[in-house]
């Protein structure tokens, strides 16, 4: 058993630096964003923040794609459903200030890290790894998903796939992405996993 014998973590300051992170990313973009202006503007203190988070990246990581409510896979007993709903989520996750400021310099920092990226992708595994699979194996059970392809990697690719149609979307005509281009890309994603 390990005994902690220091002070708990103030959930206030956490708060705090992640509301921080997410308005000066917005002010600033990644690359000009300090960890010393996020403790001034959370009324902490820079090793405060890096007992919490190792890095700028692992921070803004945690600021920017926190896990809650919007991260919950929806399970409606539909594929199309389900898939039109995570599609919605990811482009309005993907769309705000902050991830929009935050992406181009956390791509950066995760291919010249291979750790950092795994370390962020663990931050994501239980929604990836399990959540998908298991809706993605209640899909199949209904005949909705394709059989050849273990579910573990179907979820896997398909998470790719969301995540990278609608970061190539944010680049290449970040106007367009709306109901229509949602619809569009749940049928193309569709057609490629349905049985």
């Amino acid at each position: 058993m390990v005994v902690d014998f220091g002070r708990p973590r103030d959930p206030r300051i956490d708060a705090a630096v992640l509301s921080a992170t997410v308005e000066l990313l917005a002010e600033t973009g990644y690359s000009s964003l300090l960890v010393s202006a996020i403790a001034e503007r959370a009324g902490t203190s820079k090793p405060a923040i890096y007992r919490r988070w190792p890095s700028k990246a692992h921070l803004v990581h945690e600021a920017v794609f926190p896990i809650g409510a919007a991260t919950e896979l929806p399970d409606t007993g539909s594929l199309p459903e389900d898939l039109h709903e995570m599609i919605c989520r990811s482009m309005a996750f993907l769309t705000t200030p902050a991830a929009r400021a935050a992406l181009p310099g956390l791509v950066g920092e995760m291919a010249a890290d291979p750790s950092l990226h795994s370390a962020l992708l663990e931050r994501f595994a239980g929604v990836i790894g399990g959540g998908l699979a298991e809706l993605l194996e209640r899909a199949a059970a209904r005949g909705e998903v394709r059989h050849d392809v273990p579910a573990t990697a179907l979820a896997a690719q398909l998470t790719e796939a969301i995540a990278g149609i609608t970061l190539i979307g944010l680049l290449t005509r970040p106007d367009e992405l709306d109901d229509t281009w949602v619809d569009r890309t749940t049928t193309l994603l569709l057609k490629g996993i349905s049985a």
